[in-house]
């Protein structure tokens, strides 16, 4: 598996991070959610996309193939961003576009608020803005106490991903950095990313999924109000379009016009 090392906000000296890689051409970077790769995979979309662009997955420090981490500190997305354009000066990529899940559309985001210059476009799936998230402290509290309630099929493949018994500190962690994420929203409202989402200024897909359940009522309005370039495509789906047996190909269709039409 492949790897590079640099030295990451989220623990101390140098750390391996491992990643995937498909294709040649302009660089587009897929960033998982915050359950990893396995669990809702892009390999659909990386083939797809290969032909036309130089697809690099990494495994985010924590997931996968990437060192350990004991925990999610306060404002790790943002950390992340801080790696993931690390990762890409280890591996030569001046400028890139990038595709996030969930967690990782945050990440995403946040690349294009630090580093707007790097960034030639954003796919933003799934999107989380509020912090506030009510209506997931359940999902969020069961994934902190008791993830095997979620059922074999996904603890199969979060085993696969981050193996035992690892994968259960990982849902953990990132349940409980959410769980501190929504104490906060409840207190004083506003956003996860403190009101800077505006300066991601880069042309930006909101993909969303219809029926998804972490999604609150009004965020996806709220997100576009402070991200105005952004177009929204949805699609009858839950969680994650990309994934979804009945939508897969077409999030990848949309995706893949919207990234094509990115200023080379």
């Amino acid at each position: 598996m492949p790897s590079v090392e640099i030295e990451t906000p989220l623990a101390p000296g140098h750390r391996l991070v491992h990643y995937r890689e498909w294709g040649a051409g302009p660089p587009l970077l897929l960033l998982h959610s915050g359950w990893g790769w396995e669990a809702y995979p892009f390999d659909r979309q990386a083939a797809a996309l290969a032909s036309r662009f130089r697809v690099v997955a990494p495994d985010r420090s924590g997931y996968g193939g990437s060192g350990p981490l004991p925990g999610l500190p306060d404002g790790y997305h943002r950390l992340y961003a801080v790696e993931t354009l690390r990762v890409m000066d280890a591996l030569g990529i001046a400028r890139a576009a990038l595709w996030g899940h969930s967690d990782g559309a945050v990440v995403a985001a946040w690349v294009a608020i630090e580093a707007a210059a790097r960034v030639r476009g954003v796919v933003l799936e799934a999107f989380h803005f509020r912090r506030a998230k009510v209506a997931s402290l359940p999902f969020f509290e069961t994934a902190a106490t008791a993830p095997e309630r979620f059922g074999e099929p996904v603890l199969e493949a979060l085993r696969r991903d981050h193996g035992e018994p690892r994968w259960r500190e990982i849902i953990g962690a990132g349940a409980r950095a959410w769980l501190r994420i929504i104490a906060a929203g409840q207190q004083d409202g506003g956003d996860v990313f403190g009101g800077r989402l505006g300066e991601a200024r880069v042309p930006a897909l909101l993909l969303h999924g219809s029926r998804d359940p972490r999604t609150e009522p009004g965020e996806i309005e709220e997100a576009l109000a402070a991200l105005p370039q952004a177009r929204l495509e949805s699609l009858d789906s839950g969680h994650a379009p990309h994934a979804s047996p009945r939508t897969a190909d077409e999030a990848t269709r949309i995706a893949a016009a919207f990234l094509e039409s990115l200023p080379a």
